[in-house]
């Protein structure tokens, strides 16, 4: 009350993370110049903010799926600008959301002028969820599993996936919970660093992720056609190693990931993968402490390192490739090159697509890029590399694209 203008999320203020808003401003006087900003705290209490100078239309309204950005954190007609540009103040931050069953508070103030913000003119919150309404969220330690469940509402059945984060470890859950708010029956899996999994196994068996497929599949809710599994980098060659070597996977999307067995030998039925053979001596690092990881792998080309190639031309599932061109963190996209030509080579049909600008760590849409953190368990600032608009884009198209391929061959 008492505000000179009002902003707007529409269709509503409370939404899914990924679902794009409609933001406006009514009430400015016409042509009046504004300074948008957006601000969100994250579970750390890091704020992460970003901001954009507007000058509103002859009848003092903005929208933002159609009025342009004259500067701030980005440029031109850029509806979720707002959002895809979040920026912490110190650097190095990752935006990521621990605990699913909290949103995300997104401040959206507007300001007059476009130098000194100091006169607030109107604001609104937009609350943004990782759970939709009715999905159940149940902890799993069965047997060996340390996993999340997500079970959206309803009876189903559901197509049934598997969703498995990096090398960073740990139990990420806010992709499955998003997968599962919008129709699958998801399983987070954690393979490494969480609870009582060491922080780098010395071996990674086949067996434990065989539990996993094998406790969804029982699942009620589950449809019994098969199911679907998804990977990003250390996940991403996990997600094609099950889909060669287990029965019942029947579609896996590999995410800035590789055709290769990476850092830890895989230990299957009568078989190990060794690693992919890796030099650190060829990491670089940057004044600023910044580690450059892009040149550790020996050659993948070389035919010395073909015994840790994942022999995907075998799987019979359907298979999505999806990798950044600006990767700072391996060559993902050689890599994902090298295993389609392989499973061309064999008639295999495969889809691949690679995103100019894109860095290494392609999330759901919304979430801002990264392009250096530092990696839970090698303690390190790593480069993830990305350029902002088009990393954001890259997002938007890549959640399109998983959904639609799950739900095509699920």
């Amino acid at each position: 009350a008492g505000m000179a203008a009002q902003v707007m999320v529409l269709p509503s203020p409370r939404c899914l993370f990924d679902d794009p808003v409609q933001i406006r401003v009514v009430g400015l006087r016409p042509q009046q110049a504004v300074t948008l900003r957006a601000s969100l705290v994250d579970e750390s209490g890091e704020l992460f903010q970003a901001h954009a100078l507007y000058r509103a239309g002859g009848s003092g309204e903005l929208d933002l799926s159609c009025s342009p950005a004259l500067g701030g954190s980005y440029l031109g007609v850029e509806p979720m600008g707002l959002l895809w540009s979040l920026q912490s103040k110190t650097p190095y931050k990752r935006l990521a959301k621990r605990n699913v069953l909290t949103p995300f508070y997104v401040d959206l103030e507007v300001y007059e002028g476009h130098g000194d913000i100091s006169r607030l003119l109107g604001k609104c919150v937009n609350e943004r969820w990782f759970l939709g309404e009715g999905v159940k969220r149940i902890s799993v330690r069965e047997g060996r599993l340390k996993a999340t469940l997500f079970l959206p509402p309803g009876p189903g059945p559901f197509p049934g996936l598997i969703d498995l984060y990096g090398s960073g470890g740990g139990l990420v859950e806010y992709r499955a919970s998003l997968l599962a708010s919008r129709g699958f029956v998801t399983l987070a899996l954690a393979y490494m660093a969480f609870e009582d999994i060491p922080t780098t196994p010395e071996v990674l068996e086949l067996g434990y992720f065989e539990e996993a497929v094998n406790f969804l599949r029982k699942q009620q809710q589950v449809k019994d056609t098969g199911i679907g599994v998804l990977g990003l980098s250390k996940g991403a060659d996990l997600a094609l190693s099950m889909a060669t070597f287990l029965p019942g996977i029947k579609a896996a999307v590999s995410i800035s990931g590789s055709g290769f067995n990476s850092f830890i030998p895989l230990k299957g039925n009568g078989f190990t993968i060794p690693p992919h053979p890796y030099n650190l001596g060829r990491m670089k690092i940057s004044e600023s402490g910044l580690v450059d990881f892009s040149d550790v792998l020996d050659d993948h080309r070389d035919p010395a390192t073909w015994d840790c190639r994942i022999p995907v031309e075998r799987s019979l599932a359907k298979l999505l490739f999806l990798s950044g061109l600006d990767d700072t963190n391996w060559k993902s996209d050689l890599y994902c090159q090298d295993a389609v030509q392989r499973l061309q080579q064999y008639g295999r049909e495969v889809e691949f697509y690679s995103y100019s600008g894109a860095g290494h760590l392609l999330e759901p849409p919304y979430l801002p890029l990264c392009r250096a953190s530092i990696h839970r368990v090698l303690g390190m600032f790593v480069c993830w590399g990305g350029q902002w608009r088009e990393h954001a884009k890259a997002q938007e198209d890549a959640w399109r694209r998983i959904q639609a391929f799950f739900w095509q061959h699920l």
